[in-house]
């Protein structure tokens, strides 16, 4: 008999396994569909020997003391902080916007206070801020959002920014600063050996199991348990009951190079006229030194592995629906990105599911019910 039945081998679903088997000695089996553990972290040593990300770049960054010195339990870091280009009108410039873009793009030597006033000068102000496009021009005027983000964002996510809540664009900054760093966190790194051994020194408690490429509803009638924590998509959990939540999916394209470097930063982002909208080169993310160089070219699609919900008020009202079914689930509860379908952050999740297991561990204290977990409301 297992304490705990644990639906998910990412970030989500091992911070629980690790801390309910470390702190509480509770017997955990982790199930994961898929046939590794770490979620979308999951990295892996190519044929050419080049530590790649199966899923896209992934860069820790974090404002919380906490998350970071939980997980430097089970890693060391390389310090790393992460530098995204754009390509616009033949040039390669910075983004998210900043003083030097500006500078680049339009040949000019501003200061920041003459940038905030050059800004100011294309916005168009909006009295009611609702869709994406209406928080880009509201900041920085129609020209900048044709250039930079129009085109990315119907190539992310299929649909114009007009179609977009706000929320798509509103964690987009806009610096009047020379600071080209895409995170501005206070802790930016990456684990010294990778992201899947920090995952296995996290599962290697004795009392936690771990089975790979297995739906858990195979064995659920087969393995008894006395509670759930669920990471996987809660419309699966539902059977879909109310219909599927839409998300938008990636295809990785993985090309090696006979040559050091390919790119002259991690990420570029080619929000025009390429079919994909970034490429990202491995090796400045993890240091590695290697004779050759292997990119990933993202091509996003509608199909696919869920990566990332799409933000509109039908899809909100949908979750809601699961949710209230999800509140009311005994001995089951609910975390990570597709359960509650927001994206999140991996510090985030992390966060998430910390708290979650202080909850769950004044539960047990407290010896009272365990009752579904209440979920956050979707956050528009």
């Amino acid at each position: 008999m297992f304490d705990y039945l644990i639906v998910g081998a990412g970030f989500a679903g091992a911070v629980m396994a690790e801390r309910l088997a470390s702190c509480d000695n509770k017997k955990v089996l982790v199930v994961e569909s898929r046939h590794h553990i770490g979620g979308n972290t999951y990295d892996y040593y190519n044929d050419d020997g080049i530590l790649v990300h199966k899923y896209g770049p992934h860069i820790f960054h974090t404002n919380s003391r906490d998350v970071y010195d939980y997980l430097s339990q089970f890693t060391a870091w390389r310090p790393y902080e992460h530098r995204v280009l754009a390509s616009v009108d033949g040039m390669l410039v910075p983004i998210p916007i900043n003083l030097n873009t500006i500078n680049q793009l339009y040949g000019l030597k501003l200061s920041s206070l003459e940038v905030n006033n050059f800004l100011a000068s294309k916005a168009e102000k909006k009295d009611r801020i609702i869709t994406s496009e209406d928080v880009v021009i509201n900041k920085v005027g129609r020209e900048l959002y044709e250039k930079f983000f129009k085109g990315y964002t119907q190539k992310q996510w299929g649909l114009d920014p007009s179609e977009l809540d706000a929320s798509v664009a509103a964690r987009i900054p806009t610096r009047n600063n020379c600071d080209n760093r895409y995170f501005t966190d206070t802790f930016q790194s990456m684990p010294l050996h990778g992201y899947t051994r920090l995952f296995e020194r996290m599962l290697t408690h004795p009392n936690i199991k771990v089975m790979l490429g297995t739906d858990y509803k195979e064995i659920e009638g087969l393995i008894p348990y006395k509670k759930m924590i669920y990471t996987g998509p809660i419309d699966y959990f539902f059977d879909y009951c109310h219909g599927k939540l839409p998300y938008r999916s990636i295809e990785f394209r993985f090309e090696t190079f006979e040559t050091d470097r390919y790119q002259p930063t991690g990420t570029v982002n080619y929000p025009n006229e390429h079919p994909y909208t970034r490429v990202t080169e491995f090796k400045y993310l993890t240091g590695q030194k290697h004779i050759k160089t292997t990119v990933v070219f993202e091509h996003p699609k509608a199909l696919g592995d869920p990566y990332y919900p799409v933000p509109r008020p039908e899809n909100a009202e949908l979750y809601r629906k699961y949710q209230l079914m999800a509140n009311n689930k005994q001995n089951v509860f609910f975390t990570g990105r597709l359960a509650t379908y927001k994206y999140y952050n991996m510090d985030q999740v992390i966060a998430q599911s910390l708290t979650l297991y202080k909850k769950i561990a004044l539960i047990t204290k407290n010896e009272r019910p365990t009752n579904g977990q209440k979920l956050p409301s979707y956050e528009s």
